[in-house]
């Protein structure tokens, strides 16, 4: 067990007010940080001031060269930082390993991506006004910014905030949920020993009343949040005039056509319905099953499901492990039952042990029951049939929702319909929506989210454009 100091303003300090992290696997302790109150957060609100103009004439070589020291310095760490994340998050090992090299992946985009901030020449004389003069837009900081970042993905979804502020010459404040705040905290040290200005990174976990100032305080610029939607549209509606990026989750559809390689489909589904327990907000919820192909389908989804191991997160072989905790694990449950009580049929699993839910596979739903007409953040897949392709794309629409859509197809009208048609931020064809590169745009839209993420068009949200117009003819 060790002793974690908050990261404020450049400098480790410990607090009053103690946090607890434990395993959601056997409830252990893992290890002790702090919570940051107004006070904490008042300081490094100043410090990020004192940097503001240091950070924003820092040359691209300079930045480039950061990113990348805090890349390797990642990469020289990623067993022993796979092991707090796997163990502070209940994470399989073999999914937390695949978030650190996410992590390093994400600020080697972003050096490179510090390299071609935008410039834009204009031509001003399209009219007679214009004549003799010419145009230059660059992009310049907002200023400091306000990263929530979620337990789910608690190091990868951080950096997905951290690493374009810094590419993009912006202070920011990052709170990490209080059940996951270690792995960022191991990242503050890191960071620390570059030559990043000192006050350009916080990590502080909070306590609610300095939560609630980070959203509401004029002093910072933007704020980023991850996390559900009922919180992040308020936090939207309580931010005054700062810009606002909010990516909110999904309850995400997949279409298998009649014509799909079914093997494919149902190993990929499995895993993008199952992996971390189904608290990821593109993990497959919904499944459409082209009536030829339905039975053969699901065959494939239960012996695929029933290899998965289940145990220890620090176990190698450990597929699906106990969700983040029995609160959470209680609710699926319950949504499930309550599916099952108005007719829906559990055709795999469906059972609860303390925190741990069982990989399951439900059918007969109906759109507006919980397990398909909210975000069930848990292992659970509804999966139906339907009669054509329009019927799935209708049904994938249907929702308040619209993050990332997975469709299997090997119909090249198919795919351009789903391009077209689905109401989503991402549609990805012979895969399942739970795959993300992270340099890709990222976001959603109706209920998932506003804006987006993926390093580049972070980096576009975290700037504002500027005009200079000026005469040519002497």
């Amino acid at each position: 067990m060790f002793r974690y100091k908050i990261y404020v303003g450049g400098e480790f300090i410990e607090t009053h007010q103690e946090l607890k992290v434990y395993n959601p696997y056997d409830n252990s302790l893992v290890g002790t940080t702090f919570l940051a109150g107004t006070g904490e957060l008042e300081t490094a609100i100043n410090k990020s001031k004192l940097v503001a103009h240091e950070l924003r004439d820092m040359p691209g070589y300079k930045r480039y060269s950061i990113l990348m020291n805090i890349a390797d310095k990642i990469r020289s760490k990623r067993e022993e930082l796979s092991k707090i994340l796997a163990r502070e998050a209940g994470k399989p090992i073999k999914y937390a390993l695949g978030e650190i090299d996410r992590a390093i992946q994400v600020f080697i985009v972003a050096a490179e991506e510090s390299k071609r901030l935008p410039k834009e020449y204009l031509s001003i004389d399209w009219t007679p006004a214009g004549e003799n003069k010419e145009g230059l837009v660059k992009y310049f900081p907002v200023g400091l910014i306000a990263g929530i970042a979620p337990f789910n993905f608690p190091l990868n979804l951080a950096v997905h905030k951290i690493a374009p502020a810094i590419a993009s010459g912006n202070a920011i404040i990052l709170k990490p949920a209080r059940s996951t705040p270690l792995s960022v905290l191991e990242l503050a040290k890191i960071v620390d020993e570059t030559d990043l200005p000192k006050g350009a990174l916080s990590v502080l976990p909070m306590d609610r009343e300095a939560g609630n100032q980070l959203v509401t305080d004029s002093r910072i610029n933007m704020l980023s949040f991850t996390g559900s939607p009922a919180v992040g549209w308020k936090m939207k509606s309580e931010a005054g005039k700062k810009k606002v990026v909010l990516e909110l989750g999904g309850n995400a559809g997949v279409i298998v056509s009649e014509t799909a390689d079914l093997n494919l489909a149902a190993k990929k589904c499995v895993v993008g319905g199952f992996a971390y327990s189904g608290q990821v907000c593109i993990h497959v919820q919904r499944i459409f099953v082209h009536e030829k192909v339905f039975s053969q389908f699901i065959d494939l989804f239960i012996e695929l499901t029933k290899n998965l191991e289940k145990g220890d997160p620090c176990d190698e072989k450990t597929d699906i492990s106990s969700m983040i905790d029995l609160e959470n694990a209680i609710r699926v449950e319950e949504w499930v039952n309550e599916a099952v009580a108005n007719g829906a049929k559990i055709l795999h699993g469906g059972k609860r042990v303390n925190a741990f839910f069982e990989p399951t596979l439900i059918t007969g739903t109906k759109p507006d029951m919980k397990v398909c007409a909210l975000e069930i953040f848990g292992p659970v897949v509804a999966i139906e049939k339907i009669s054509d392709f329009n019927q799935a794309v209708q049904l994938i629409n249907n929702s308040e929702y619209g993050l990332q859509a997975g469709v299997f197809t090997n119909t090249i009208s198919e795919m351009n319909k789903a391009f077209n048609e689905l109401e989503v931020g991402g549609v990805i064809i012979n895969d399942v929506p739970t795959f993300r590169v992270d340099h890709m745009p990222y976001g959603g839209i109706k209920n998932s989210g506003f804006g987006r993420e993926g390093i580049k068009y972070a980096i576009f949200e975290m700037l504002e454009p500027r005009l200079m117009v000026k005469n040519t003819d002497y």
